[in-house]
C-alpha cells in the first residue's frame, strides 16, 4: 500500500486493506505476528482457520445455493462482511484501526481468500524448509518432521503462485532468515510495503499485551532459555538442521525438498 493510499483511507473513510499473514507452520509466522501485532495501528489476534471452510458455499455446495438466486460476488461480499466484522471489532476494541489475520493454513487458499478480499496484502514468511522439518520433528513428533518435506515445499509452491498472479503492493515475501539476523532492516521493508509507519517499539513485542494461548508464550520462554537469550527477536535457530537433521530426514529432504530450495536460493 503507498502513502497516497494510506492518505486516501484517512481523507475518505476507506476501509484500511486487511492483511494475511501467511506460511508453512514452525516458519516464524507467530513471531511475526506479534510484531504487527504491536504497532499502535494494528490488530493481529488469535488464528481463525475456519474462512476457508466458507469456500464451500462457492465451491462445492454451489449448484445447491445458487438456487437463492444471489450471484457468487453477493455471497462473498457477505462472508467479507462476516469475517471482516469480526476482525474490525476485535480491533477497535483494543484501539486499532486495522486487522491483521495470521493463520498459515491460509497459505493453502489464497485464491480464495483474495476473492473475499480483493484488497488485501498478503504476507507470506518463508523460511529454510530444513530448519522447518527440525521444528516439526522437535514441536510435533517425528512422523511430522517427515510429512514436512512434502508439505513444506506444497505451501511454498501454492502460495507463490498465487502471489505472482497479484500486484507488487499485494504480495510480499519475507525471509525468516533475514528477519532474526537484522530484524529492524526486515521490519522496516515490511512496514514500507503495508504504508504503515515506523514504529520502534514493535521490536520489542513481548513488553506488550497480546492475546495469546500460554502454550506459546511457555515455549517462546523454553526457547530463549535455551539460546541464552532474554531478546525476543534472535536467530540461533538458523541452520540447526547442520546438527540436528537425522541422515534418514536429511535424504528425505534432499528427495523431496531439494528442488523449493534451489529454487528459493538456500544452500
Amino acid at each position: 500500500m503507498t502513502e497516497a493510499q494510506l492518505e486516501r483511507q484517512h481523507v475518505d473513510g476507506e476501509r484500511p486493506a486487511p492483511i494475511f499473514l501467511v506460511g508453512c507452520q514452525r516458519s516464524g509466522t507467530t513471531m511475526l505476528r506479534l510484531v504487527l501485532d504491536s504497532h499502535s495501528r494494528i490488530s493481529c489476534g488469535p488464528e481463525t482457520r475456519f474462512l476457508t471452510d466458507l469456500e464451500r458455499i462457492v465451491g462445492r455446495d454451489w449448484e445447491r445455493l445458487a438456487r437463492f438466486g444471489l450471484p457468487q460476488e453477493e455471497w462473498l461480499r457477505r462472508i467479507a462482511d462476516f469475517f471482516g466484522g469480526i476482525h474490525e471489532e476485535y480491533a477497535r476494541g483494543r484501539g486499532k484501526t486495522r486487522w491483521a489475520d495470521k493463520t498459515p493454513l491460509y497459505a493453502m487458499s489464497l485464491d480464495f481468500v483474495t476473492r473475499v478480499f480483493p484488497d488485501a496484502q498478503i504476507v507470506h514468511v518463508i523460511r529454510d524448509g530444513r530448519d522447518v522439518v527440525v521444528s516439526h520433528r522437535k514441536r510435533f513428533g517425528y512422523w511430522s518432521a517427515v510429512k514436512c518435506v512434502v508439505k513444506w515445499p506444497r505451501y511454498i509452491r501454492t502460495a507463490r503462485a498465487v502471489g505472482r498472479t497479484l500486484p507488487a503492493d499485494r504480495y510480499y515475501e519475507l525471509r525468516y532468515e533475514e528477519t532474526v539476523t537484522d530484524p529492524e532492516k526486515a521490519m522496516r521493508g515490511l512496514f514500507e510495503f503495508l504504508g504503515e509507519p515506523w514504529e520502534a517499539g514493535i521490536l520489542e513485542y513481548d513488553d506488550k499485551q497480546h492475546d495469546v494461548a500460554r502454550k506459546y508464550t511457555t515455549e517462546a520462554e523454553k526457547r530463549r532459555a535455551a539460546a541464552g537469550t532474554d531478546a525476543p527477536i534472535y536467530g540461533s535457530r538458523v541452520g540447526t538442521y547442520r546438527r540436528e537433521l537425522d541422515p534418514f530426514l536429511r535424504l528425505l529432504v534432499r528427495i523431496f525438498s531439494g528442488g523449493m530450495l534451489r529454487e528459493l536460493g538456500y544452500r
